[in-house]
């Protein structure tokens, strides 16, 4: 099987996981507010040189475009989504590069992200990557530079 297929498989897999977890199958959530249905659609393949494109690609559904948490699925997760333009005035101005990473890669649980309503990027990313860590390294260092970048004072 192609690492395209492995990736696809394992990104559907996983956003039908995410997306069970959060809402019953009538639109429910657990509190039994009714939520709106988020449209699952596998993450395109996108260049791991930019990490504005796969920012856009895999973290601006939920997140949004302006990194606020404010992305159109946003409204559908059991947490709200962590607003990302304000990591490093959270962290006394500092950006918390290595622990974003971690998050991406899924090795740390972020607090807002509950029961891990994240999906973890790190093995998707090795399949794009077929399999080549340093594909990997360099995905998740430009979207960590990319997070930093959108940082507001």
């Amino acid at each position: 099987m192609s690492s395209r297929c492995v990736c696809l498989l394992a990104f559907i897999a996983l956003s039908l996981f995410t997306a069970f977890a959060q809402t019953s199958a009538f639109g429910q959530a657990d509190s039994g507010k009714s939520v709106p249905k988020v449209k699952i659609t596998p993450a395109p393949i996108t260049s791991p040189s930019s990490g504005e494109q796969m920012y856009e690609a895999y973290c601006a559904s939920c997140h949004g475009k302006d990194g606020k948490g404010n992305g159109p699925a946003a409204a559908a997760m059991k947490v709200p989504p962590t607003d990302l333009t304000t990591l490093a005035a959270k962290n006394h101005g500092e950006f918390p590069s290595a622990h974003v990473a971690a998050v991406i890669r899924g090795d740390s649980l972020a607090p807002a992200h509950g029961d891990k309503d994240m999906p973890v990027w790190g093995p998707v990313f090795l399949a794009m990557g077929q399999h080549h860590t340093a594909d990997v390294q360099q995905r998740i260092a430009n979207l960590v530079q990319y997070l930093k970048q959108i940082q507001t004072n």
